[in-house]
């Protein structure tokens, strides 16, 4: 068994749809979720550093520490929900949250991540919550897919004009579109 196998055994769940689509390679479907884990976990320390802040009589701290604690579970809850076993409503919610597209995901880590930021600026809730932040955005770069290939966004570049041209022996059409023959004559748009 290779170490990839491993690591996609242990991140796996059991009966689990594929969610993300085959055309996600594995090291980002494992890795955003791996990160994830490693977010809420850091989030959930400097949590708690935050809220040890009071000592200092920062009731912004306190707040952002407990949000960010809050974050940090809620991260733990969806990404590894193996970790609470002891309740039983726990696969219930990660498997709503999983059957919704890959971008509410991302909201939802993006829209957590940024309070304790606001409310607490410092090394502690910017760590903490930007790990999550930043799985947010992995989320929501696998949420826009694939790039197209070289051919498909050479193919959708070229202006209707040109297409019109190169099928017509050579000449160009001219459209009733003035943006189009804006752009593509340059003494109309040249200032004189």
């Amino acid at each position: 068994m290779s170490f990839a196998e491993k690591i996609t055994g242990l991140l796996a769940r059991p009966n689990q749809q594929d969610p993300i689509g085959p055309e996600q390679p594995w090291y980002l479907k494992y890795g955003s979720r791996l990160l994830g884990i490693v977010a809420a976990f850091f989030a959930i320390l400097f949590g708690l550093w935050n809220v040890f802040s009071i000592i200092t009589l920062s009731v912004s701290c306190l707040v952002a520490g407990i949000l960010q604690m809050v974050a940090g579970f809620v991260v733990m809850l969806l990404e590894a929900p193996c970790c609470f076993v002891c309740f039983g409503q726990v696969n219930e919610i990660a498997e709503k949250v999983e059957s919704k597209p890959l971008y509410f995901r991302a909201g939802l880590y993006i829209a957590m991540a940024i309070p304790p930021i606001i409310l607490c600026f410092g090394l502690a809730s910017l760590f903490g919550s930007g790990l999550i932040f930043g799985t947010g955005v992995v989320y929501g770069m696998m949420a826009l897919g694939k790039k197209a290939s070289r051919e498909d966004m050479a193919a959708a570049a070229t202006s209707p004009t040109q297409m019109a041209g190169s099928q017509a022996g050579g000449q160009m059409q001219m459209g009733g579109d003035q943006h189009i023959t804006l752009m593509e004559d340059p003494d109309v748009w040249r200032p004189t």
